[in-house]
């Protein structure tokens, strides 16, 4: 194994061939800084008055590593708090630098597939198609018909069936028609005279018109067997039973459609957490809380690094007696700096979410609207 020299107190930090990835390495920024924290680190552990068992590179490394650490929970925090709204967009621009709109494009998306089933909208298509009924047949297979038409079994929704009785006003005979007024004829002109005797259109008020209609449908519905229909499992059922050979007009969607827009094609488009567009940080970018708390990791994961390096042997002799080296200690301060940072970062920006500034805004306007209402009011006299 080569003889590597260890930290000698001036780090020089070479781009592109001393930190593992080069994440920032052309970062003018992060090249100054990473020499003033391998310094920083190295004395917080004891040098010069104790060898710190490291090279340059290892603090470098362990400086690349806390600013990406820094950066993925940055971006993590800011991909849960926007995926609803980048769900479904390119993947071809980074988001770092960009500014996201809560947007209610997915609960649109979502809506719409409700507008479907409500025959209000969506975004599939509604067919229409005629079944020929047959005189005395009650019962008919609409699997059985959409084959016909060249669908597949069992793919075809029926949404409406449009099997209802004649309008009221077809069958509504007026008792004063015929007495004389000789207006029918004028009526016939626009097309009155097939519907009802034109002569209760000048007569009699549109009210009374309503009233007989509505008497005409109560009249069916409770008198006689009135138009209806049944479907189970795409087998139609209607009542009356047919007395002749006709057309039945049916409203229907295909599940094939339906099914295909629940999967949108996914290339280059953002389809969960791990393709979203988020990059590393731009490390001259970080404000100075930021750097303050990349500095903080970097220290604990050098106390790491070195506690591993003096783990290799757990006492060394010198001349009368042996030391005991301060691995474990090292690895368990390490580790419990690590997780507070973890925790206080986060604690940190959930306090910076949208849900958490409403409610710090809502408060701040109660307590505003509440020392307001201590300030006496002014007394004006004219």
């Amino acid at each position: 194994m080569a003889n590597i020299p260890i930290y000698d107190g001036n780090p020089i930090f070479v781009s592109g061939s001393i930190t593992p990835f080069g994440f920032y390495d052309s970062d003018t920024s992060f090249q100054v800084d990473s020499v003033k924290v391998a310094k920083f680190c190295a004395n917080r552990l004891g040098y010069p008055i104790v060898d710190v068992e490291l090279d340059s590179g290892s603090f470098f490394t362990a400086f690349e590593e806390a600013v990406t650490v820094y950066g993925n929970e940055l971006y993590a925090y800011k991909l849960k708090e926007n995926y609803l709204s980048i769900e479904g967009t390119s993947t071809g621009s980074a988001l770092n630098d960009k500014i996201i709109n809560d947007t209610l494009s997915r609960i649109i998306a979502t809506s719409q597939q409700y507008g479907i089933e409500a025959g209000v909208g969506g975004n599939i298509d509604w067919y229409d198609g005629l079944i020929s009924l047959t005189a005395s047949v009650q019962d008919y297979n609409l699997d059985a018909w959409a084959v016909e038409q060249g669908y597949d079994t069992g793919d075809i929704e029926i949404k409406r069936v449009f099997y209802e009785s004649p309008p009221a006003i077809v069958r509504y005979f007026d008792p004063y028609a015929g007495t004389g007024t000789d207006l029918q004829g004028l009526l016939q002109t626009f097309g009155f005279g097939n519907y009802s005797p034109g002569i209760n259109f000048l007569l009699m008020p549109i009210s009374y018109d309503l009233q007989k209609i509505q008497a005409i449908e109560f009249n069916d519905q409770i008198r006689k067997s009135n138009y209806s229909f049944e479907i189970r499992n795409n087998k139609l059922k209607i009542f009356p039973i047919p007395s002749d050979n006709a057309k039945l007009k049916i409203q229907y969607i295909l599940k094939s459609e339906r099914s295909a827009i629940a999967i949108q094609s996914g290339s280059g488009l953002v389809t969960n957490v791990s393709n979203a567009p988020y990059n590393n940080p731009t490390y001259s970018e970080i404000n100075s809380v930021g750097r303050s708390w990349i500095f903080e990791y970097t220290l604990a994961l050098v106390k790491e690094m070195l506690g591993y390096v003096r783990g290799k042997y757990s006492t060394v002799p010198i001349p009368g007696d042996s030391v005991t080296l301060n691995q474990s200690d090292l690895i368990a301060s390490a580790n419990t700096t690590k997780e507070t940072l973890i925790t206080k970062l986060r604690e940190y920006l959930d306090q910076t979410s949208r849900e958490k500034l409403l409610e710090s805004r809502t408060k701040e306007t109660e307590y505003r609207k509440k020392e307001l209402s201590e300030v006496p009011f002014t007394i004006y006299i004219g």
